[in-house]
């Protein structure tokens, strides 16, 4: 097996590494509050190519694969503190772009996707609802079909980028006697009458990446802009998911490097009783616990997008990794608090963040009990 990255694929990680470190850096602190968003630095992202990473190069994408795609959201998580903001781009993409890329119509990918992938955009994904969270398509939201057009009426809870958003990809039931076949996806812009947008949630983690409610009452929705036909909203929500499975949590493997390599420099620094604290067997054996952690979660999900680009059902990679990485990155964030001691419990060393941020992994895009269902699915049990 090769584990190699090509020359033009190392470039690109440190292009992103450092354009990173330069530009998405800086003011976090006093950004991390649920009413803000960064539009001058989601523009320069979108003008680096990184909102766009995977989508089709005829609309403005970079059409790289998921394992290119998953190496620069590393490198991302690696070199922005700002977790919440690589989330926003990472929902943006796999949860928005990618469902209009794939099963849009020429028209609406003509439409909406060069403004998406350039920045003059934000996308967002609207599934869950108070009472379909892990059961996904116990969908109250309907869709009515008159003419050429479908009115929705419903609410959407817990939409990311859902206060800035400007186009949203929209679950609903349009025949609701046939369950997961009967749920139906349509790409909405946000000055579609009838869409409403709540106030935005406060949330433990992930501030900066803004959440809130979306009501449709009577929205009119065009035809044209259905993804695929009546009935596939699953496959549809599926195969985002895949992709949001795959790729995003490449933002957690970033963040788990950046925090290492941090941990380490300090423990090597710190001195108590007269020695560094490095030379303390509980503490270089937490640091060795969380290089393990986080190299076994790399190549989990660099397999599980290997898999998936060569066209194999890659579900039970895809949910390996997704857990692993998920749990690990709460893990080391716990051991990364405790080498830092007193320090690393103040919100000014930035240490405690990367719990808060790490702990809704294992909730979204499916939490990790889903994921053990899914693999043991797939296990034959």
């Amino acid at each position: 097996m090769d584990f190699s990255w090509s020359k033009s694929q190392e470039e690109l990680y440190e292009g992103v590494l450092k354009f990173a470190q330069k530009a998405l850096n800086g003011s976090a602190k006093q950004e991390g509050h649920p009413h803000f968003f960064d539009r001058h630095k989601w523009q320069q992202c979108g003008e680096k190519g990184l909102l766009s990473l995977c989508a089709p190069t005829c609309h403005g994408g970079l059409g790289f694969d998921a394992l290119t795609t998953t190496r620069l959201i590393e490198a991302l998580g690696c070199g922005c503190a700002d977790r919440g903001f690589v989330f926003s781009i990472a929902a943006h993409l796999f949860a928005c772009v990618m469902p209009i890329a794939e099963h849009g119509t020429d028209e609406l990918k003509g439409k909406m996707l060069p403004r998406l992938c350039s920045g003059e955009w934000v996308g967002a994904n609207a599934i869950t609802e108070s009472e379909a969270g892990s059961d996904a398509f116990a969908l109250k939201t309907r869709a009515v079909r008159e003419g050429d057009l479908y009115i929705l009426t419903g609410t959407k809870e817990f939409v990311t980028n859902g206060p800035v958003a400007d186009a949203v990809i929209i679950y609903a039931s349009t025949n609701p006697a046939f369950g997961y076949l009967g749920v139906t996806a349509f790409a909405v812009e946000k000055n579609t009458p009838g869409l409403t947008t709540g106030q935005p949630f406060g949330k433990m983690g992930l501030t900066t990446s803004p959440m809130s409610s979306i009501y449709l009452e009577g929205c009119r929705v065009p035809a044209s802009h259905r993804l695929g036909a009546e009935g596939q909203g699953g496959q549809v929500f599926k195969s985002s998911m895949l992709w949001e499975r795959a790729c995003l949590f490449a933002l957690y493997v970033g963040m788990m490097e950046r925090q290492l390599e941090k941990t380490t420099a300090y423990a090597k620094e710190r001195r108590q009783f007269g020695k560094k604290i490095s030379k303390n067997q509980a503490v270089s054996h937490r640091l060795a616990d969380m290089k393990l952690r986080l190299e076994a979660a790399r190549l989990l999900l660099y397999r599980a997008c290997w898999v998936f680009d060569n066209g194999k059902d890659a579900t039970l990679d895809i949910s390996m990794a997704k857990l692993a990485v998920s749990e690990a990155a709460i893990q080391s964030s716990l051991d990364a608090i405790q080498i830092h001691g007193g320090i690393g419990y103040m919100t000014e060393s930035g240490i405690e963040s990367s719990l808060r941020d790490a702990i809704p992994s294992t909730i979204f895009s499916g939490t990790s009990q889903i994921q053990r269902d899914l693999i043991a699915k797939e296990l034959g049990l």
